[in-house]
């Protein structure tokens, strides 16, 4: 057969000429990516009103207006949301359930493309307006995995198994490229960021304890001797920066990689809280799998029902098509693959730019790279390029008189000494989140933290619901203040003395503390001492 630049084109983006090797691995990975789309709209479903509703923490319709008057229509491409027809309360619990349903259907399989599309329509939507509630690498990993999903999805209605629509090669390589990055960018990031934790192997030391959100199993692999830490570091530096590379070598290779970096997914899965983005990382290692690999695991319907498709079948009779259908056919069908090859390469281009750019500031055009940047499908990543050095959390308190301070408790932050940390991903609180990262700067670069004592002073329910209860259920105290305190685990002995599992010590105010005044006027109160960003 002579090899032409449309015969190319089609062995790399046409889904028709596809790799016949990895459904199985296709339709687990779809699967898992619906559920994993599932729980990020079941997390907003509680929260995004309190968050960016019209009485929450940072809300959208202000956050749009004000992009509207600085960019005029330019905004709808920098804040590509569906909140710019309305962002009220009911539109924004709206956007979350569309998402939950879509990603349902997505699990059962049907028109896994259309329900692809309306998932990475509704996340994006809130990604776009959250603000600070969405500024996690988590959200654009789920961004990119979703919509070059849309590629790799079988076409059709009820897909089945998607025989006849098998992925394109330009899609596989592109989900395990995003896999790939994940792994080698962050190993990057770590070398670059010059942190002589990750060159001493002594990252992980306090590694369990400083993380957002620890789980009571990292307590105790928090008080595993150094050695098992210091080896847990070189071996993710070695994950990260060497083992990687396996996933684009042959075969056998690649299946030798899955177990090395499933395993090391469920670890982290159970040793601290990242929402869905270690769940995501797990099931896109799948993607290195292939059918004669999965096939002896499957239940047994389900590989009889697999292995009827690779029967042989009578071959139909042709049906009669007038020429100017078969002619419009042949022409949509070249126009879509054109798309294709252009929206796919274009993803390919940026991320290499993104990641060459990590280690040398080639003159590569970044047009291509700024135009993307708003939707988030094209991302550069780093996890844990600097460790953090400490524990702290902000905790609000509210009084009547300003001598008695009640506490506002949290759902899911490290809070009471003698509550264990919990499990909660693939849960994403993302209150809580922000709150530890606001920990580690200045109340000055997190309004978050002041707009939550005005919240908390105006008795905004929506505000209250992020919290496990509210100290003044009957009305809205007089002042409102943010205290920081250091959090330490506890060693084994405390823990079976005292049956705590965390130490902790209040260092004083985070924020400004407020007053409501008689005539609803909120005004400062007390000032915070000036303090250094912590690490």
């Amino acid at each position: 057969m002579e090899w032409t630049l449309a015969t190319g084109l089609r062995w790399l983006f046409d889904s028709e000429r596809g790799v016949s090797d990895r459904l199985l691995p296709r339709w687990i990975f779809l699967r898992a990516l619906g559920l994993i789309y599932y729980s990020a709209f079941f997390s907003l479903v509680f929260q995004i009103r309190g968050l960016i509703g019209p009485h929450g923490i940072l809300p959208a319709g202000e956050y749009l207006q004000a992009v509207a008057e600085r960019f005029g229509h330019a905004a709808y491409w920098y804040a590509p949301t569906l909140l710019w027809f309305s962002s009220s309360a009911r539109m924004l619990a709206g956007i979350c359930w569309v998402g939950m349903i879509a990603s349902l259907l997505l699990v059962l399989n049907l028109w896994p493309r259309g329900m692809l599309a309306i998932c990475s329509v509704c996340f994006l939507s809130f990604v776009s307006a959250a603000q600070e509630f969405s500024g996690y690498q988590s959200d654009g990993m789920l961004l990119e995995a979703g919509f070059i999903a849309m590629f790799f999805a079988p076409a059709g209605f009820r897909p089945g198994w998607g025989e006849e629509s098998r992925p394109s090669r330009a899609s596989l390589f592109l989900l395990v490229w995003e896999g790939f990055r994940i792994y080698f960018e962050s190993g990057i990031a770590k070398i670059m960021g010059g942190d002589p934790q990750w060159r001493n192997f002594t990252a992980l030391d306090e590694y369990y304890q400083n993380g957002p959100l620890p789980t009571w199993i990292g307590w105790y692999m928090q008080h595993l001797p150094h050695w098992f830490h210091a080896a847990m570091s070189f071996g993710t530096l070695a994950l990260e920066l060497v083992l990687a590379w396996m996933m684009f070598l042959p075969r056998r290779i690649r299946i030798v990689c899955f177990f090395i970096v499933t395993p090391w997914q469920i670890g982290i899965i159970l040793s601290a809280n990242y929402t869905f983005l270690n769940y995501l990382v797990l099931v896109l290692g799948f993607l290195l799998l292939d059918d004669r690999f999965v096939l002896p695991y499957l239940p047994r319907f389900m590989k009889e029902s697999y292995l009827a498709t690779k029967e042989a079948k009578p071959l139909a009779a042709p049906i009669p098509e007038n020429k100017w259908r078969k002619k419009f056919r042949e022409q949509f069908s070249a126009l879509k693959l054109a798309l294709t090859a252009v929206m796919l390469t274009w993803i390919y281009y940026v991320t290499l730019a993104e990641m060459v750019w990590m280690v040398k500031p080639l003159p590569l055009p970044t047009s291509p790279v700024s135009a993307l940047e708003p939707f988030r499908i094209a991302n550069r990543y780093g996890l844990f390029a600097v460790m953090t050095r400490g524990r702290f959390e902000i905790e609000f308190q509210g009084s009547d008189d300003g001598q008695t301070w009640l506490v506002y408790p949290f759902r899911f932050k490290p809070q009471d000494p003698s509550k264990a940390p919990g499990i909660y991903a693939p849960y994403q609180p993302r209150f809580d989140w922000n709150l530890w990262f606001a920990s580690l700067s200045s109340w000055r670069q997190e309004p978050i933290v002041l707009r939550t004592e005005q919240s908390l002073l105006r008795g905004d329910r929506d505000v209250l619901l992020l919290f496990a209860g509210n100290a003044f259920p009957h009305a809205s105290p007089r002042q409102v203040r943010a205290v920081i305190w250091r959090y330490w685990f506890t060693t084994p002995t405390e823990r079976h003395s005292q049956g705590l599992w965390w130490r902790r010590q209040q260092l004083g105010l985070y924020a400004p503390t407020l007053e409501r005044e008689a005539d609803g006027r909120i005004v400062v109160l007390e000032w915070p001492p000036v303090t250094q960003p912590r690490e």
